[in-house]
């Protein structure tokens, strides 16, 4: 498998079954990987990257459950951030995938689509945990302690970036089994 569909292995193993998202260049094959497990994992496609995190938010407060968000790097993720304040401020369990250029092209300033440096450091002060993912092998592990970190303590939101070629990248990961809490 790929990293885009170890990460919708992971959240349906997780118990994800709605992402709100909006597609762009460097999470389509993510989308791919949604649409293949559609009979799973619910998507809900909005026309803009703030109504991701807003409806991700309310998901969250209405079900109980966690809100999961998928947009873009760089002005997508950005855009997104104003539902991650609220969830952060009214103790929201919500997650973020971002996007992300090239993961060769990271802090080189090269003008990629949708580059922003530092774009974890954007996300800190409206998140309880963030990552960004080094190889697809580690998607998994990582998806599975961003529900940890939702599903412990102060709920809060928690931010996740991918690469666009670690979407792609094959990996023999294991997918992990949720924690009961």
């Amino acid at each position: 498998m790929n990293g885009a569909q170890r990460l919708v292995e992971q959240l349906v193993s997780e118990g994800v079954d709605t992402v709100f998202a909006l597609p762009g260049v460097q999470i389509m094959g993510i989308f791919d990987a949604l649409y293949n497990g559609r009979d799973r994992i619910r998507l809900i496609q909005t026309r803009h990257e703030q109504a991701t995190t807003y409806m991700a938010y309310g998901y969250a407060k209405a079900t109980g459950r966690t809100g999961v968000a998928l947009v873009v790097p760089g002005p997508g993720a950005l855009n997104a951030a104003a539902g991650l304040g609220t969830a952060y401020a009214a103790s929201a369990p919500v997650l973020l995938i971002s996007g992300q250029i090239p993961s060769g092209a990271l802090g080189k300033g090269q003008g990629q689509l949708h580059e922003v440096d530092d774009q974890l450091d954007a996300f800190r002060p409206i998140t309880k945990w963030n990552h960004r993912v080094a190889g697809a092998e580690e998607i998994p592990e990582v998806v599975h302690e961003a529900f940890h970190q939702l599903k412990t303590g102060r709920p809060r939101p928690v931010e996740l970036e991918i690469p666009i070629d670690l979407v792609a990248s094959r990996s023999s990961a294991k997918i992990l089994e949720p924690e009961n809490y």
